[in-house]
Order: C-alpha cells, then sequence, then structure tokens
C-alpha cells in the first residue's frame, strides 16, 4: 500500500487548533438547535413527541431536550466526547426509527424518508469517526 501525502493547503488546515472544535460544533449544530428551540417552545416540543405516539409527552419531550442539549455539550469537551457520541448517536437511532420508517411508505415518500433515514444513519457515523479522533484514533492507513 503507497503512502498517501495530505497537500500541504488541507494539512495545514487540519492542522489549526481550532478547527477540531469548528468540526465537532458544525456535527452538533442540528442537536443543539433543535434542543434550544425545544426548551424555548416546550408545548412544541409536546406535540412533537406526541405526533409519534410517545406518551406521556411532557417527560418525552424534556428527555428528548437533556439528550440534544447536553449530548452536545458533552461531545464538544474532550474528556467526554465519546460519552456525548454515544448520547446523540442513541437519541438520533430511536428518533430515526420512530419518525422516518421509510419501509412504512410509499411512492414520492417512500424516497424522501429513505433519504432521510440513510442521512441521520450518517451523522450517527460521523459522530462516532469523530470520537475515535479525539480519543486518540488516527486515520487508517
Amino acid at each position: 500500500m503507497t503512502d498517501i501525502t495530505v497537500p500541504r493547503l488541507f494539512a495545514q488546515i487540519l492542522e489549526l487548533p481550532a478547527f477540531d472544535y469548528i468540526v465537532r460544533g458544525a456535527l452538533v449544530s442540528p442537536f443543539l438547535m433543535s434542543g434550544v428551540v425545544k426548551l424555548l417552545d416546550f408545548t412544541g416540543a409536546m406535540n412533537e413527541v406526541t405526533g409519534l405516539g410517545l406518551k406521556p409527552a411532557g417527560p418525552f419531550a424534556a428527555a428528548v431536550i437533556v439528550a440534544q442539549l447536553g449530548g452536545s455539550l458533552l461531545f464538544l469537551t474532550s474528556r467526554y466526547c465519546w460519552l456525548g457520541a454515544g448520547i446523540l448517536a442513541g437519541f438520533t437511532v430511536l428518533a430515526t426509527l420512530l419518525a422516518h420508517p421509510f419501509w412504512a411508505f410509499d411512492g414520492p415518500d417512500r424516497g424522501r424518508q429513505t433519504a432521510t433515514f440513510f442521512e441521520h444513519l450518517a451523522i450517527v457515523g460521523g459522530l462516532a469517526m469523530a470520537a475515535l479522533f479525539v480519543n486518540g484514533r488516527s486515520a487508517p492507513q
């Protein structure tokens, strides 16, 4: 296997001190924004979980907010990035199974739900990769 040289510009970007936090912040931005919106509009959050068939709505909505905000904050730390990634990944898998069951749709709706399902799966993969790198794993050779 041959070694691949990273072009200098990309190597410099990857070595920027804040790059790690910027990238992880971008990855958790949907969770942070959703958690803040739900916190500010708790009634809307309860309506959202009720729409997924979850009752009682109050405790489920609160759990979603805690998972989204708490998981995001942990993910942004170096020490507990792995835990935040796990919380957000677990939340994403459960929420995706509940909200985007593509197998239950037909026609164009099936295509949209399938795309969303696999986009969320990609986020889970990104969370796992980020946790691996923050905790000392390097890219495969």
